[in-house]
């Protein structure tokens, strides 16, 4: 959807990739981008990707489109658990539905029947041979591991982390036939970067401390530890020079 605020609807496939005097040798036509009009009007901008028509909604639109799709980021986020929201179904059928508002808002004739945001509206959306594919584990197909153990959907939970029901455990979901995750880092990266920069000033203090390390003081009058007595034995600033 922040593709479709910058670029407009999605080309016909037969016209995804190709160069505007490509499309105009073979002739090609987008008819549901003519009619696939943004709300207020369209503010040309080339998707360089050559996967949208150009065609996006204007100023006022394109921030609806996004305030939204930030809407719908959070339900779903991580942050979520830090504040002890569990996450429901529900509540993602209710950001989905915000989702589809925005668009019929922003576009009151709909979106093309093959734009990837449509198809994942109705549910038809097909991830063969994308990178988005690999998310997707079929629930048959699930693990669920924590501390490099495989929980077994034969035993119970309390079997591996004990009764005490205030126990917080974070497991992870992972394909059949995968192994083991690989561990959580101890600190997290955002303590490394605090980390690395502390390090970083200490190294540049002890490298001033070690320019300033002057040891001219040592030559002063007040530093010369045989002064006093050279001063009752009266050959106090005695000076040598050849004849």
């Amino acid at each position: 959807m922040e593709e479709l605020a910058e670029h407009g609807v999605f080309l016909p496939p037969n016209m995804q990739g190709l160069t505007d005097e490509q499309i105009e040798e073979l002739k090609l036509k987008d008819e549901w981008g003519e009619k696939c009009v943004p709300s207020g009007g369209s503010v040309f901008t080339k998707d360089e990707i050559g996967r949208r028509n150009g065609q996006a909604p204007n100023e006022k639109m394109k921030q609806v489109l996004k305030k939204t799709v930030e809407e719908a980021k959070a339900i779903v986020s991580k942050k979520q658990v830090e504040a002890g929201v569990f996450v429901t179904m529900e509540m993602v059928k209710d950001a989905l539905d915000q989702l589809r508002g925005a668009v019929m808002i922003v576009y009151p004739m709909g979106l093309p029947p093959y734009d990837p945001i449509r198809m994942e509206f109705e549910n038809k959306e097909d991830l063969s041979g994308t990178q988005a594919a690999l998310e997707v584990i079929q629930e048959s197909e699930a693990q669920l591991w924590w501390a490099a153990k495989e929980l077994r959907r034969t035993k119970k939970l309390s079997d591996y982390v004990g009764k005490n029901e205030k126990t917080k455990i974070i497991v992870k979901i992972q394909q059949r036939g995968q192994g083991a995750p690989a561990r959580e880092p101890v600190i997290s990266s955002e303590e490394h970067k605090q980390l690395m920069l502390f390090y970083h000033r200490r190294q540049e203090e002890l490298k001033k401390l070690e320019e300033n390390d002057d040891d001219s003081c040592l030559n002063s009058p007040w530093a010369d530890n045989t002064a006093l007595k050279r001063h009752f034995h009266g050959v106090k600033d005695i000076k040598w020079r050849p004849r």
